[in-house]
């Protein structure tokens, strides 16, 4: 019965073929007696160089009328902040209308780039959404992308020149003094790559989850207002917060003594340093030192929710995206960037949108790197307890 069955099937398939092929060629011959019979009338025959789709939702979207909630739930920002950012980024990403076709909109350009980050809805589907074909929804995405990080990184993603109101505010929460801003790495789903596929297997997520995770990581310094002041991207998901860490500008900033009278609080993944200040990972703390790292840990949850609140705007970061592993740096970079224009200018994120990060640390083989530093800690933590700044439920 199978075999009948697969006969017939490929009976009808070559039925259809050969039906297919008789229909394209009796269209061509109608084509070609058009085009000849216009040509005789003296007018040539119209080229469709375009193919017809339709952009109403985007039309829609894009009308005064459509309301500000709306549009904000799609594009994770109010329309006048879109606007800024398609001024912003008009001189770069517009393009000049040609004889064949029309160029497409900077705000449509950067509405398809915005709209993909926020969502991850797949390039079909954007396509369709859109009025436009795959490929150039595909490209649009890039080029909005690479205007981003190139042109509006400078202004957005920048380290403090004066870090005394950062330290107060850090100081206000925590009663540690002289901290810069707070370190959290996180890791983001990729599809498994075709070369080196090991260096990009993330072990941890796998025995969480069950299932083989690969991916890369997003190590990035915090602010008290939760914006991006560091930010280093790519690098393998096998690889541990700390030897990420090495990797940075960031480390080679504060190897160079360019972080000097400064702290960056980083988690138990990361080992005590000059300028990282860590909890105490030991066995048996001593309440000091149980009251120090609970101070920690309230900073760390400032870096914490500051990449929820990234993963949350910009959905691509959730789940396993079509972008090529090259591309993807440049890509996460840009969602950096837009976190940080829409934290700097008061949009909030819907509750429903919030992210909780769930990224495993784990411990470095070295601790401690510095016995300044573990002196500073302890000074630090001894303060905290003893002149009542700790606020502890251990006093």
């Amino acid at each position: 019965m199978l075999k009948e069955i697969e006969t017939e099937a490929n009976e009808a398939e070559a039925e259809f073929s050969s039906s297919s092929k008789r229909s394209r060629l009796t269209a061509a011959a109608g084509a070609a007696i058009a085009a000849t019979a216009a040509t005789a009338q003296g007018t040539a025959p119209r080229r469709l160089w375009v193919k017809a789709r339709s952009r109403a939702w985007w039309d829609e979207c894009n009308s005064l009328d459509f309301p500000e909630m709306d549009f904000k739930a799609a594009f994770r920002m109010g329309r006048a902040t879109f606007e800024m950012l398609c001024g912003e980024l008009s001189s770069v990403v517009a393009k000049e209308d040609t004889t064949l076709r029309a160029a497409v909109p900077v705000p449509q350009r950067v509405a398809v780039c915005v709209w993909r980050l926020a969502t991850g809805e797949p390039l079909r589907l954007v396509s369709k959404r859109f009025g436009l074909g795959i490929s150039t929804c595909h490209k649009l995405v890039l080029e909005v992308c690479s205007a981003i990080w190139e042109v509006l990184r400078p202004k957005y993603i920048s380290w403090p020149s004066d870090p005394s109101q950062t330290k107060n505010a850090f100081e206000l929460l925590s009663g540690i003094p002289d901290v810069v801003g707070t370190l959290y790495t996180t890791h983001v789903p990729i599809i498994a790559p075709k070369t080196n596929v090991a260096a990009y297997f993330n072990k941890r997520h796998t025995e969480r989850n069950q299932k083989t995770s690969y991916s890369i990581t997003l190590q990035g310094v915090i602010d008290p207002n939760g914006i991006f002041t560091d930010v280093c991207i790519g690098w393998p998901g096998s690889m541990t917060d700390g030897v990420v860490l090495e990797k940075s500008v960031l480390y080679q900033r504060g190897e160079s003594g360019q972080l000097q009278r400064s702290w960056v609080i980083g988690g138990t993944s990361y080992p005590l340093m000059d300028w990282l200040l860590v909890p105490y990972s030991q066995h048996h703390l001593t309440w000091t030192q149980h009251a120090f790292n609970e101070k920690v840990s309230a900073l760390q949850e400032v870096a914490k929710k500051g990449f929820g609140r990234l993963k949350g705007r910009w959905a691509c970061l959730q789940k396993r995206t079509e972008v090529k592993l090259q591309d993807l740096p440049m890509v996460l970079g840009a969602c950096c960037v837009l976190h940080n224009l829409c934290e700097s200018t008061g949009e909030e994120l819907e509750p429903r949108l919030e992210f909780d990060v769930v990224d495993d640390e784990v411990l470095p083989e070295t601790h401690v790197r510095s016995a300044q530093a573990m002196q500073a800690r302890d000074g630090i933590a001894h303060n905290l307890l003893h002149h009542a700044h700790a606020g502890t439920a251990f006093l």
